[in-house]
């Protein structure tokens, strides 16, 4: 394939092909692909939920994603594999994947957006702007897609056999180019495509946490004054603040078991920018602290009562999508010191 640059006077400056090894590692191309989900498939884009995840065999999944109908995406690079060894590997991780339920697949999202609180089908749902009416089915099938710069002959042949025996596989090749002036290209081309137990733990790779700075320079002028205020406050009350992927959550320790009091997201995120407090489910306050269920209702009736809160399921969530003034703010913040002394207050289940 010829690639070529079009100037302002019209002539042709040619991208000459490169290998990916010049100059780039496998790493930077698993960076690439984790970055740009929808350069993996030819026909969805895909949500990532996992990087780097240990199957029970002790081999690791280089990506774990999830398509909008809800069929998970073993994702692999060659890696310098035999073609044998590449086909082996895949369908290994597929065998693995096919026994996760939701609760696995909720884990492995939670470990690897690093937020304790994320409700799988629900970031799923937003993720891919799905209705409340459609109705998803996590993991009914999976997908394996292998990635290359130059798919081997019987890679492409093996795949085209098992996706005649309803295996779906899908094989893409990526070329990379450079221009006289140093421009770079990359090109995807689907060489193979639709056409043709239980594990007892699941592990995956967390994504690199946010900072601080970062976090306040991805907010509008509304969410930094607001999250601002709310990181001057859990400093102020010596809170637990752990950073993840997009944003973070101001927590406490009772007994050494760290609690969150609440999530902090920004716009980019898939609750937008908002602040988050998880009542009930998995890693929630209720499935760690015996506070009895006229005090939940209570704190969530002072949350909701502000007008800044709103329901959210088990949970209340506020939405910071216009300036608060100074008295809400202190509303705001009021709610989120009552949760934390309650969690004090009633301590461990």
């Amino acid at each position: 394939m010829r690639i070529f640059g079009i100037q302002p006077d019209g002539n042709f400056v040619e991208y000459g092909q490169e290998s990916f090894h010049a100059g780039h590692t496998e790493e930077t191309l698993h960076d690439w692909l984790e970055s740009n989900p929808e350069g993996i498939l030819e026909d969805n884009e895909l949500l990532i939920i996992g990087r780097e995840v240990l199957t029970d065999l002790g081999g690791y999944i280089d990506l774990l994603g999830v398509d909008p109908a809800g069929n998970v995406v073993v994702v692999e690079l060659k890696r310098g594999r035999t073609p044998r060894d590449t086909v082996a590997q895949a369908l290994e991780y597929s065998a693995f994947v096919e026994r996760l339920d939701v609760d696995q697949l909720e884990t492995i999202s939670r470990t690897y957006m690093d937020d304790e609180s994320l409700n799988f089908a629900e970031h799923h749902r937003q993720h891919f702007d799905l209705s409340e009416s459609d109705a998803v089915a996590f993991n009914k099938d999976q997908r394996i897609v292998i990635v290359c710069q130059e798919v081997a002959p019987q890679i492409s042949e093996t795949a085209k056999f098992l996706n005649s025996k309803g295996v779906n596989v899908t094989c893409v090749e990526f070329a990379f180019f450079q221009a006289q002036d140093g421009a770079r290209l990359m090109s995807q081309e689907i060489v193979v495509g639709e056409e043709s137990r239980r594990p007892v733990q699941v592990i995956s790779k967390a994504a690199p946490a946010i900072d601080e700075e970062k976090f306040l320079a991805s907010l509008d002028e509304n969410g930094r004054a607001v999250f601002s205020r709310l990181l001057e406050w859990s400093k102020e009350k010596s809170m637990s603040i752990s950073w993840g992927v997009k944003g973070f959550s101001s927590g406490v320790f009772v007994d050494s078991v760290r609690v969150p009091v609440c999530f902090a997201y920004p716009p980019n995120s898939v609750y937008k920018q908002s602040i988050y407090t998880a009542f009930g489910g998995a890693g929630s306050i209720t499935s760690k602290i015996a506070m009895p269920d006229e005090v939940i209702s209570d704190t969530k009736a002072e949350a909701l009562n502000t007008g800044l809160f709103k329901a959210a399921g088990q949970d209340v969530k506020c939405l910071i999508d216009r300036s608060l003034t100074d008295d809400e703010v202190k509303s705001l913040l009021n709610v989120c010191d009552s949760i934390a002394s309650a969690i004090k207050k009633y301590g461990l289940k």
